[in-house]
């Protein structure tokens, strides 16, 4: 979200609807609060704090799970615009991932794909982004080292969008996913690839 103020506002929108949060945490970087939608998919709303206050701990980015403080979240003055609408400039920022190994995920996001790590969360997650954003691609195995991917035709996340800046970048990243020996099938606009998870992604411009 654009700034805390309609972070706040959100949470107001939902504690006025009764729906139910799933948790909520204070990664440093960001607020966020956690729901689901009504077939289970995860939903994370957050505003980042400005890069300056980002927690750094040994020249790493630190992310943390503190408790989010709603009574001063919700002091906070109501941003403009409906209040029942998210606020105009919300982005998807980031998109998490259930991967059966994490080492797989690593090799195939940062050695392919070009993405830079920015934080290890444990033995189960890590987080990679570009251009030094905290992180675009959270990637865990929260669901079981080793898990299947979800059948054919299972709700859930049908594939995401990587936008690089160039054709020329496109093709460095098409052409390196290629030498991995990693299927790549070209559609409409780019080229669809899936990870060692089978996670897919649409990359383009």
């Amino acid at each position: 979200m654009p700034s805390r103020a309609d972070l706040a506002r959100s949470l107001r929108r939902l504690v006025e609807t009764e729906t139910v949060l799933q948790g909520a945490a204070d990664h440093g970087v960001s607020e966020a609060l956690y729901l689901a939608d009504p077939d289970g998919n995860g939903i994370e709303i957050y505003r980042d704090r400005p890069r300056a206050e980002w927690p750094y701990v040994g020249g790493r980015l630190h992310m943390g799970a503190e408790p989010v403080g709603f009574d001063n979240l919700l002091g906070e003055q109501a941003g403009p615009g409906d209040g029942a609408a998210l606020a105009r400039g919300t982005v998807m920022g980031h998109v998490h991932l259930h991967v059966s190994r994490l080492a797989d995920a690593e090799r195939f996001y940062v050695d392919v794909l070009g993405f830079e790590l920015m934080q290890r969360y444990g033995p189960s997650a890590l987080f990679v982004s570009a251009g030094g954003y905290h992180h675009h691609i959270g990637l865990n195995t929260w669901a079981g080292v080793g898990a299947p991917p979800p059948p054919s035709g299972a709700l859930g996340l049908r594939h995401f969008a990587v936008k690089l800046p160039t054709e020329a970048a496109l093709a460095d990243v098409v052409q390196r996913v290629r030498a991995a020996g990693i299927p790549i099938e070209a559609i409409e606009g780019g080229h669809l690839v899936r990870d060692p998870a089978g996670n897919a992604m649409a990359l383009g411009i």
